[in-house]
């Protein structure tokens, strides 16, 4: 490898950071199906270069895939890498300190989650959450939950049949070559390297532990995988996108943003034998400083607006995200910060954003009815480029393409107290809506206003039941729970059954929504409590796997019968019954036999009711 001493100290430094990490494909994967499809998981052997990294699936698959400029994977877990965030705990497991991602919530002080828990939905879904990948490295805030799709995970999980993998080193263990075992549970092959090993019971009665991510390595190769815990993959990090070695292991370099957020005994705890803490440090308490120096121990010096400059332990700080544009070509360039969130106008000139887009997502003809339009940021990518949903899809623009109008908090630039976000909603659809009477009525039904559904509907060629970006006007405010809305639809005969491009019908989304009184209504329309979308799924599972138990309380009141929704299997052959063991909710699995869920039920592993609980510890 080119580039001398240094280039190869970075490279090392980023090897030992990235190695053992569980992945799964990325955005810019197009190597087929060499992971095993969609969603299935590998372990990072090594990296070859700062841009290169060898990943061996859990199919036994190995193979080099791009960390760099394009990106071929999402960082699942980096826990086995022994990442861990100094100073933190998770608030609903307990663990301490976090390793792996932080999860950190935006709207709450000084509450945090590990991942295990951030995707097993604990805590408010409504809530943002800022991502923090590594102690020190910049936060990501991102949407809420609650209007994220999840995915399943696949491979080297409890349930899986496994033989032995590329480093296997314990012998005749297994039986012999070829010989298969069953993964009884993931655990902790050491205490600084957690969920990086897995618990096989092989078909000759012999027991122990592997590595599945520890170092890297890979002792196991999955011959009928199973399924892990469902996720935010739009939530992952990407591997390699924070770059490698940067100017320290802590990922901060100088002219950085960044905020201390930890408890103040934490971070005095933390300072110890990293330049101390004095009375006067008191003003880097929710005060965003810049980093303007690095010393040769690797603590960071801060400077703030005060003038003074205060020496850290990396550990306590937290990069501050600064989604500006670069590249601009004038004065009316000036830099902008985006969130997540925020409302942002398109720019209306047509050969200027064909120039700006260059490089920053293109431009596409089907993108010119977006042109002075509004819409909402829903992700910033790594190099500022922003995710835009206008129009009903979703384009990439260039941050100098497009203007805020409004901050994620519904607050206006340059106004003291701003209209509320919903206002502002409001008064941009009434603006900007295309004439198209499908579109108006769809987006009024989103935004819960009734009197203008109401008018739309009056319209001659009004079609009730017509489709905009995807969705039916009772799809759209069944998710969101405008009651008021739903009911004047259905009094206009909207058709409860019509399904979504993934089968999603009136009532799955009102599972989604978390909304019960929108499903009491539904019902009394008529609506098939028990339909099945294309993953197999009722409005129960969803409701059980999302933790909505009150939807899942009105579901069963309501009489989704034991022999039809409680034994309806999904595309993993998962019952309800067998969603909520997964999720370790007493409260649902009490529900559920209290409404005579058969137990005796397999799912595609061969695992019925009381076989799950074993597995997960479950002692109901």
């Amino acid at each position: 490898m080119e580039g001398g001493a240094a280039a190869g100290s970075r490279t090392t430094r980023f090897m030992m950071e990235g190695v053992g990490a569980r992945v799964i494909r990325g955005p810019d994967w197009k190597w087929g199906k060499q992971d095993g499809g969609e969603g299935h998981v590998g372990t990072v052997r090594n990296f070859e270069s700062p841009e290169e990294v060898v990943v061996v699936w859990d199919n036994g698959t190995a193979a080099n895939y791009r960390c760099s400029g394009a990106y071929d994977l999402r960082i699942l877990d980096s826990a086995p890498t022994g990442v861990k965030h100094d100073g933190t705990m998770c608030d609903t497991c307990r663990q301490q300190p976090i390793f792996g991602i932080r999860w950190k919530c935006a709207e709450c002080g000084n509450y945090d989650l590990c991942s295990i828990c951030y995707h097993g939905d604990k805590h408010h879904l409504r809530h943002r959450f800022y991502r923090i990948t590594t102690p020190g490295s910049e936060r990501m805030l991102l949407e809420p939950r609650r209007k994220s799709k999840k995915v399943a995970v696949r491979g080297i999980f409890p349930g899986a049949r496994v033989v032995r993998g590329v480093d296997w080193q314990w012998e005749d263990q297994d039986g012999g070559n070829g010989r298969r075992g069953k993964v009884n549970e993931i655990q902790d092959w050491s205490a600084a390297s957690p969920r990086s090993a897995a618990y096989v019971v092989w078909d000759n009665g012999a027991k122990n532990l592997y590595r599945v991510g520890f170092e890297g390595m890979a002792d196991l190769k999955v011959v009928n995988d199973a399924k892990g815990q469902t996720v935010y993959r739009d939530h992952l990090p990407l591997l390699g996108e924070q770059g490698p070695g940067r100017s320290g292991p802590h990922g901060l370099q100088i002219g950085d943003q960044v905020n201390v957020d930890l408890e103040l005994e934490i971070v005095q705890s933390l300072q110890h034998g990293h330049g101390g803490w004095t009375d006067g440090m008191f003003e880097c308490l929710g005060t965003t400083g810049t980093v303007v120096g690095i010393d040769e121990d690797h603590d960071i010096v801060v400077s703030y607006p005060s003038g003074n400059r205060w020496t850290f332990n990396p550990a306590v700080l937290t990069k501050v995200v600064v989604a500006a544009p670069s590249g601009g070509t004038g004065p009316n360039d000036a830099q902008q910060q985006f969130t997540v969130g925020d409302l942002v106008q398109i720019c209306s000139d047509l050969e200027r954003i064909k120039i700006l887009q260059r490089g920053h997502g293109e431009w596409a003809e089907a993108m010119a009815p977006t042109l002075g339009k509004i819409g909402r940021v829903q992700q910033i990518y790594h190099d500022n480029d922003l995710k835009v949903e206008v129009c009903g899809t979703s384009w990439t623009y260039n941050p100098v393409a497009v203007t805020k109008v409004a901050s994620s908090d519904g607050t206006v630039p340059g106004t003291s107290s701003g209209e509320r976000l919903s206002a502002l909603l409001k008064k941009l659809f009434e603006t900007h809506v295309s004439g198209d009477v499908n579109e108006e009525l769809v987006k009024t039904a989103a935004n819960g206003d009734a009197q203008k559904c109401e008018e739309s509907l009056k319209r001659t060629d009004a079609d009730v039941n017509g489709v905009f970006a995807g969705h039916t006007a009772l799809q759209a405010a069944s998710q969101n729970g405008h009651l008021e809305v739903i009911k004047i639809l259905l009094r206009h005969k909207a058709d409860v059954e019509i399904e979504d491009k993934d089968g999603d019908r009136a009532a799955h989304h009102a599972a989604f929504g978390d909304e019960p009184g929108v499903m009491e209504l539904l019902a009394h329309a008529g609506a098939d409590l028990n339909a099945r979308n294309k993953r197999r799924q009722t409005a129960l599972h969803i409701a059980v796997n999302k933790g909505h138990v009150g939807v899942v309380k009105t579901l069963l009141e309501l009489g989704c019968h034991p022999s039809l929704g409680l034994l309806f299997q999904d595309s993993e052959g998962d019952t309800p019954l067998h969603d909520a063991i997964s999720k370790k909710r007493d409260d649902m699995l009490t529900l559920l036999l209290e409404h005579n869920a058969d137990i005796m039920l397999t799912n595609n592993n061969g695992f019925n009711a009381l076989h799950h609980a074993a597995l997960r510890g479950n002692p109901r």
